[in-house]
């Protein structure tokens, strides 16, 4: 006798997706990448597994230690399955859409596979979908980016979006002038990680007052402002956080409901960022839903991105009732069906004729059942 049960058995950190749910993804992709869309974002789709070489180039360094790899039969290079699509829609926009105006203005909407989930998201195989503006450096893209992103969200019923700013260059900044010992520098960073203040003023040296004035900025978007103001930051810096006032200013414009908050000294999972970075939650709880940044594609145009979590998305999102369902008996005429699925209807057709419809509609789990004067609750 087959054992189905260890058939069943998937490794660790991957599952299969049953209904409704998969259902339910499908639908918040399709709304998300109509909302693109409709902005004038491009959708692409990369495949999913290429040479590792350009995989991991560029950007797509940073999901080295994340990525499973294959030796490829036909040609005994190896490759690699996609951990992250931001690398993937770079390396697009910078060789085979080369020769296309800038800005680009790409989406996507994919699987990705990751060799270990992470703490809070034990998950190996995920659902992304993004949007990328390559090749403009003003900030206006940023801003362009972030509240398409928290828009996308609200299409698909996520409540109270919350969208966390931080500078990810800023304190490697702040930390070259220092000129700190590799060993202290670790110690450094780790403190800030952990936001550990005691260790960031033991070790930190001339650095200190300043990274500890950074991270007591932390919270509410117009507090943080007010005191990153009052700082007396290196040149670079200060062009940074100048940076930043103006593309709040440009959220605020376009989306002024949107509630806003700043860590300066966050930069964990934004290695690749070369400016404003942003990660979005929902208040209602859940972790990330998304995040996004600017960064060089193909390491000299200058583009920012967001990537959205779509099994987190659910997880907050509002559970829209989808259509109605009802049972259409076999005798019953094809045409009202028909008629019922232009109208939104789902229908469950019957194969055999039934002695009870109604009971056969409660078995299969339908709330109708299709008779001559129309569709009746079971």
């Amino acid at each position: 006798m087959t054992d189905y049960t260890s058939r069943a058995l998937l490794p660790q950190g991957l599952r299969d997706i049953l209904p409704p749910d998969a259902d339910r993804e499908a639908d918040a992709v399709a709304r998300i990448m109509t909302c693109f869309s409709r902005f004038g974002y491009q959708r692409v789709k990369p495949p999913l597994i290429e040479f590792e070489d350009t995989l991991l180039d560029g950007a797509g360094s940073a999901t080295a230690d994340l990525c499973f790899r294959v030796m490829d039969p036909l040609s005994n290079h190896m490759m690699g399955l996609r951990a992250d699509m931001t690398p993937q829609v770079a390396r697009i926009a910078v060789a085979r859409l080369s020769g296309s105006p800038r800005p680009l203005r790409l989406s996507y909407a994919g699987d990705v596979l990751r060799v270990k989930g992470g703490q809070l998201n034990p998950e190996r195989q995920s659902c992304q979908a993004g949007l990328e503006l390559i090749g403009s450096a003003s900030l206006a893209a940023d801003s362009e980016v972030l509240t398409l992103a928290a828009a996308a969200l609200a299409e698909v019923g996520v409540p109270g979006i919350s969208v966390d700013l931080s500078l990810p260059t800023l304190v490697p900044m702040i930390l070259a002038e220092a000129r700190l010992a590799p060993e202290a520098l670790d110690k450094v960073r780790h403190a800030l990680y952990h936001k550990d203040a005691a260790m960031v003023r033991d070790e930190a040296g001339q650095a200190a007052p300043l990274l500890l004035e950074l991270m007591a900025a932390a919270g509410s978007l117009d507090r943080a402002v007010e005191r990153l103001k009052t700082l007396a930051l290196p040149a670079k810096a200060t062009t940074l956080r100048d940076d930043l006032l103006t593309v709040v200013d440009l959220i605020r414009r376009q989306s002024p409901h949107l509630a806003l908050t700043l860590d300066p000294v966050e930069n964990r999972g934004f290695e690749y960022h070369t400016g404003l970075a942003f990660t979005i939650f929902s208040q209602s709880g859940g972790g990330e839903l998304g995040r996004g940044g600017r960064y060089l594609a193909g390491g000299d145009q200058p583009s920012t991105g967001a990537t959205l979590f779509v099994d987190g998305v659910l997880a907050v999102a509002s559970k829209s009732g989808g259509g109605k369902t009802v049972y259409v008996p076999l005798e019953i005429v094809g045409e009202k069906a028909k008629t019922l699925r232009d109208q939104g209807w789902i229908t469950v057709m019957g194969l055999e004729p039934d002695a009870d419809p109604r009971a056969e509609a409660g078995r299969l789990g339908c709330a109708y059942v299709l008779e001559n004067d129309g569709p009746t609750a079971v």
